[in-house]
């Protein structure tokens, strides 16, 4: 496990905490030291809260390192291969941390925004914070939530609440944020706000969205959060995401001094010596249309965009290879398009060979990575500007939450049609989000080509041919396939749909490639040892210092109130 920068984010706390508490004098009383104030405006609350609630479950040193893994749109050395992720996982770690940090401070900024009657603040915090809860469920199930900041009054150690009763308040916190939002007053944010530059629309419309999303995610449980009436008034209001312009997504900037702003994931891949963030061979099959159950035949245009390759179509590994017997030492590699990765659960000679030269990284889209131009390129941090929003909920995504809605008879309209303006609407989300890399490369808009037109036609054909299950494997699937990057919904997705279907390591032909060249992948090259991780340790820390902490989860058998 490689060494964790996560002191840079407890350094930028305390300093914008520093600032906010030692830096102001207009807004305390003349009796008060003004050397040592002891309450922050909540104009300089907001931007730290908004930023650390950004990295939750984001790649770098954080949870989306394991959760690519787990959806196998990446694959990793690390311990999440083979599903292997233990109880004092770093950046599981560092996620957990994050929220207990953060929560603290979003419960100051909503207690502040009610006493001076700020309430679009009151409402921006409410909406974070539920955000956030629910990231905290979907991750380990039961958290301390009733009294995790009650350390001031002298709890020490929060109880674990219920799964299903944080994601209560979770809806609780939705609907009153709304109403806050709705109403508003006080003191409004504008450039502290970096998702919404404080409208209030916008958060409303994103309070809705995350709801639709929610309900959503617990239609299949037996819990009584889910109703119909819940989801058609909802429905009813007819206020959502409209366009990409609605995303909520953190923009990232070139800025690397005196601290890096740009992706994360751009930094994990470009910026480090160290290579362990490859393109998962399963991910690849599906989109180059090799697999032979799901959009057989039908390469996806967004490839070049996805990932990109550093040796061209028909050149030799050069790290490892063996070009006197022609063997290529690779545990995954096509030579038809340079495409160079290693396989989940790969216990092959060739999965811990030197590949820093070799290996296909993430592109353009993604990251703010390099644009595949099929000309190969050497992987340096120049390669990219790093320049690619942290997208958390975003206006394709709606949709296809609209499309599996109407599939499975719970909202009115066309499945089909809304799967095509699905589709539609992510192509013109990689091109919105290529236009503001900043990138110096020449790279050809996707939107309207050929290209995509011809995909799209033929996932409309696949569709209309498809059974009731398939139809939901291919809305889930092409879902996946548009949110590459942002993992953690993915992850709720598979467990509660079983959708896309994912690599087994320890089924018969996992993999399709086949190269001709005398050196065939060999199934038996990969091996399972642990099962899908339905959910993540607690950790250890906390069981450890925590008084009123469970004992340590069975990862076979636990799992979260809405995953059955």
């Amino acid at each position: 496990m490689k060494n964790i920068k996560f002191k840079r984010y407890h350094i930028l706390i305390v300093f914008m905490v520093t600032v906010s508490l030692f830096g102001c004098s207009n807004y305390l009383d003349v009796d008060t030291d003004t050397d040592n104030p002891t309450v922050a405006p909540i104009n300089q609350l907001l931007p730290n809260i908004e930023i650390t609630v950004a990295l939750l479950a984001d790649w770098n040193n954080f949870s989306g390192e394991v959760l690519g893994t787990q959806t196998h749109q990446g694959v990793s050395r690390s311990e999440q291969d083979q599903y292997g992720t233990k109880a004092d996982n770093i950046v599981l770690n560092n996620d957990w941390n994050n929220v207990y940090l953060t929560l603290t401070d979003l419960e100051t900024l909503i207690s502040q925004s009610d006493a001076e009657g700020a309430t679009v603040y009151k409402g921006i915090g409410e909406l974070l914070k539920a955000y956030m809860m629910s990231v905290a469920v979907d991750l380990w199930g039961d958290v301390p939530y009733t009294e995790a900041t009650l350390l001031i009054e002298g709890t020490v150690s929060p109880v674990f609440d219920s799964s299903e009763s944080v994601y209560q308040a979770v809806f609780d916190l939705i609907d009153s944020a709304k109403t806050n939002l709705s109403n508003p007053a006080g003191l409004l944010p504008g450039a502290d706000d970096f998702y919404y530059a404080g409208s209030a629309a916008q958060w409303i419309k994103f309070a809705n969205t995350l709801k639709l999303k929610l309900l959503n995610q617990i239609r299949l449980s037996s819990s009584p959060l889910f109703s119909q009436s819940v989801l058609d008034a909802l429905v009813a209001e007819n206020n959502f995401f409209t366009t990409n312009a609605d995303d909520f997504q953190f923009t990232h900037t070139a800025t690397v001094s005196p601290q890096d702003e740009r992706n994360q994931l751009f930094q994990a891949a470009y910026g480090g010596a160290q290579v362990d963030h490859y393109i998962s061979p399963w991910f690849y099959e599906i989109l180059m249309g090799m697999n032979p159950n799901i959009h057989t035949n039908n390469k996806d245009p967004r490839i070049p965009y996805y990932w990109a390759n550093q040796l061209t179509a028909g050149q030799f590994p050069r790290d490892q290879s063996d070009p006197i017997s022609g063997d290529p030492r690779a545990d995954y590699w096509d030579a038809s398009t340079g495409f160079f990765t290693i396989r989940f659960s790969s216990v092959g000679p060739w999965r811990d060979g030197a590949v820093a030269n070799d290996a296909t990284f993430p592109g353009i889209f993604p990251c703010g990575g390099r644009y595949d131009d099929g000309l190969g390129f050497a992987r340096t941090v120049a390669s990219g500007t790093g320049v690619a929003p942290r997208r958390i909920l975003t206006y394709d995504e709606f949709l296809y939450i609209e499309a599996e809605l109407m599939q499975v008879g719970l909202i009115a309209g066309d499945p089909a049609a809304k799967l095509t303006e699905a589709v539609t609407a992510s192509f013109a989300k990689v091109d919105q989000v290529v236009a503001g890399t900043g990138t110096t490369q020449t790279v050809p808009v996707l939107s309207g080509s050929t290209a995509v037109t011809d995909f799209i036609a033929n996932i409309d054909a696949e569709f209309a041919a498809a059974s009731a299950d398939k139809q939901l494997e291919i809305i889930m699937t092409q879902k996946w396939v548009a949110t590459y990057g942002d993992q953690m919904d993915q992850y709720n997705d598979y467990r509660r749909t079983g959708y896309p279907v994912l690599a087994d390591p320890d089924g018969t032909n996992e993999y399709q490639l086949d190269n001709g060249d005398g050196f065939p992948l060999l199934d038996t090259d990969t091996a399972l040892n642990n099962p899908f991780n339905r959910t993540f340790f607690w950790p250890d820390n906390e069981l450890n210092l925590n008084e009123n902490a469970p004992a340590q989860k069975t990862l076979a058998t636990y799992r979260v109130f809405w995953d059955n």
